[in-house]
């Protein structure tokens, strides 16, 4: 059987520093990767959860309730509402912090490339989140809807800032969608519902956000699309029942979208090795890179190539992936995440 072409790290890698992630997946996937990222260090290993103590600093954003709630690397994981009879268009709000962190990290991926360790036409990936994420994961009620638009503008200024920075032809920036996969899904993340707060159809709604966001990156940076079920202690808010829903979402956003995706990816729940999960992908529009995260340290190879049997069956071609990121991985299991791609997949 030939193996799947390619690997793609997702975004979130389990060490320190973005040196040593670049480093290590140029040194065990070189070849393999058409872009690298900076493994999302420092505030950033826990994806959104730092985004309530950027925002709490702005004039008219409160946090909810009296007392800070812990969370690692010294966040406050406290939730955030609009100060009664704020007019939300009147809030400054400060920088993000994605394009300052890309921006630093773009420098590492420079002087290794010019060393020699990034190989020549590699491509910086930044991976963001979605708005949506951050809204429904830290406001409520009508502060969402009131302050959404806000936010939404205020992500696409981080964009500009990191296109501006970053030469166009060494970017590549990938969206991190997981919110809207629950609302599609109907899930509970995490004890809460995740529900939409629009008027009008909510899939709808979904797909206009999404397309919109493709569409902000400038047509010469390549853009991906991760669509995923969540990452809290290596496990997901939902399990989805097949690849339906991802692929339904994934092809409305496609459609709706005025560029191409350069990459979609598609998580693989760890005990899904049945072709009833990969059926679905028959109906998948094309698309230039397709990645599918069926790698899973508990298993390794053995079990990524059952995963790979089942879904060659519906779609000839794809390169491999984690589910998710591996920044919540177990310390020290890094580096064998990293070879399994590199058991599984072929080079480019």
């Amino acid at each position: 059987m030939t193996q799947p072409q390619g690997a793609l790290l997702v975004g979130s890698v389990n060490f320190d520093d973005a040196e040593t992630t670049m480093r290590t997946a140029s040194e065990l996937l070189g070849d393999r990767l058409r872009r690298i990222p900076d493994g999302e260090v420092g505030k950033r290993f826990h994806w959104i959860m730092f985004q309530p103590d950027v925002l709490g600093e702005a004039e008219g954003i409160e946090r909810v309730g009296d007392e800070p709630i812990p969370f690692g690397a010294g966040i406050d994981a406290r939730g955030l509402r609009l100060a009664e009879g704020v007019d939300p268009s009147t809030i400054a709000i400060p920088p993000l912090g994605y394009a300052a962190a890309a921006i630093e990290s773009y420098e590492v991926f420079r002087r290794l490339r010019e060393e020699g360790v990034i190989a020549e036409g590699t491509r910086f990936e930044v991976a963001l989140p979605t708005p949506l994420a951050v809204i429904s994961s830290f406001f409520q009620g009508a502060d969402r809807e009131a302050f959404e638009v806000y936010y939404t503008a205020a992500m696409l200024r981080e964009l500009d800032e990191i296109a501006e920075a970053i030469p166009h032809d060494d970017l590549a920036i990938q969206w991190d969608v997981a919110s809207e996969m629950g609302i599609i899904e109907g899930a509970s993340g995490y004890g809460a519902l995740m529900d939409a707060w629009w008027d009008g159809d909510v899939f709808t709604g979904l797909v206009a956000r999404l397309a919109t966001l493709v569409d902000a990156v400038p047509a010469d940076v390549e853009v991906g699309v991760h669509l995923c079920y969540g990452d809290a202690g290596e496990h997901h808010f939902f399990e989805p029942t097949d690849t339906a829903h991802l692929v339904a979402y994934a092809n409305a956003v496609a459609e709706a979208s005025d560029r191409a995706f350069t990459w979609l990816h598609l998580p693989v729940p760890i005990d899904r090795d049945d072709e009833a999960y990969f059926a679905p992908l028959a109906d998948l529009l094309p698309v230039n890179e397709l990645y599918l995260g069926l790698v899973h340290r508990e298993d390794g190879a053995e079990g990524a190539e059952r995963r790979i049997a089942a879904a060659r069956k519906y779609v000839p071609t794809f390169g491999v992936a984690t589910e998710c990121g591996i920044g919540r991985a177990p310390a020290g299991s890094t580096e064998g995440i990293l070879r399994t791609h590199a058991e599984v997949a072929a080079a480019w």
